[in-house]
Order: structure tokens, then sequence, then C-alpha cells
């Protein structure tokens, strides 16, 4: 009973540290924004059908970015499914909004893999990959935080930032969805980056 509840413990305070250590590095001082917060950058990876990708392609259009992988359990299948929900209630409107979902994992997630997983939410979502080396990049530019953990099973999961970052048709960082912001956040989120 006393091992169960010290284990408890042991596992929340390493999920609590986790999370600060996110939000710490999401959080670090950068020169460009205001407040001292630069996040966002540029984006040079392999997109799902194998071709290089260059965030430079979607200029003039106001667009999301989204870290995670395709073995995640829950976070990144609902972010992906919340946010195809919210573009289809905007319509028209969303039509040149794009989705970027730039895995974490490379080491499992090969362009094939994510053109199979991102064919379960929306054609209005590229997913991208690169080596190691690139998607520390990339994330680097959005301030993220990932780590690979060991699972019982011999395998991994990953942990990581999960926050969907909305960028201006300027290319500029505009705000955050948080993870299980509700329906309505995400329309009204959505809404105000396309009119930005």
């Amino acid at each position: 009973m006393v091992v169960r509840r010290l284990l408890t413990i042991l596992i929340a305070a390493a999920v609590i540290a986790a999370t600060g250590l996110g939000y710490l590095y999401l959080n670090r001082p950068g020169p460009d924004a205001p407040g001292g917060i630069a996040i966002g950058g540029p984006i040079h990876l392999t997109d799902q059908d194998g071709r290089k990708f260059d965030s430079a392609s979607l200029a003039g259009k106001p667009y999301a970015v989204f870290f995670g992988y395709t073995h995640c359990p829950d976070v990144c299948p609902t972010t992906l499914s919340d946010i195809a929900q919210a573009t289809a209630e905007i319509g028209d409107k969303a039509k040149d909004f794009t989705t970027l979902f730039v895995t974490v994992d490379p080491e499992r997630d090969t362009a094939a893999v994510l053109k199979e997983y991102m064919s379960n939410f929306t054609t209005k979502a590229i997913g991208l990959t690169g080596t190691p080396d690139e998607v520390a990049a990339a994330a680097k530019e959005f301030r993220v935080y990932y780590k690979k953990v060991p699972t019982s099973d011999g395998g991994y999961s990953m942990d990581h930032t999960a926050v969907l970052y909305l960028i201006d048709r300027h290319g500029e960082f505009h705000g955050i969805i948080s993870y299980a912001e509700d329906h309505d956040a995400y329309v009204r989120k959505i809404k105000e980056v396309l009119a930005d």
C-alpha cells in the first residue's frame, strides 16, 4: 500500500516536472516577439508525399502547426479531429487554412506512415517528417519540448508540448489553442487568425 502510494506520488511528480520543463522551454526569452518571447520560424522538412517542404510556400495564408506523433494515444488524434471539425464549421472562409503536423518521432514516422495517418483526418493537413536534426530545428523555432520515454513493453512513447500554434498570413505567431479547449474556442481562435 505504501509502495503503491509512493509510486503514484513519484509518477505525478515526474509528470509535473515534465510539464514545467516544457513550459519553461516554450517560454524562453527571444528577441523578436512581444514580451521577448520569439515563437515560430521557418520549417524545412519532408512532407507525407516524400517531397521537400518549406513553410515559405504558405506565404500569404494563415496556418496552424502542431508537434506530435502517430503512435500518440489521445492528444494528437484529438487535436487533429478538433481542428478538422472547426475548419469544416467555418466553411469557405477556412479554405486556405492548413494544419502542419510535425512529427517528434521521425524514427517511426516516415512519410508513408504519416500519409496513412493523416488520411484519417482532413485533406487540409500536411504531415511532416525529417532527420532527427531537422525535426529538432523545427521544434526549437517553436520552443517545443519533446522527449522519448521508454515503456514497460520495451517500446517507447513521446512526451511533447501539446499546443496548436496559430500563424497569421504574414508568417507571424498569432497565438495558441491549448489541448482540450472546447469546440467554440477552436472556431473563435481560427476565425481570429483568418481575419488577422
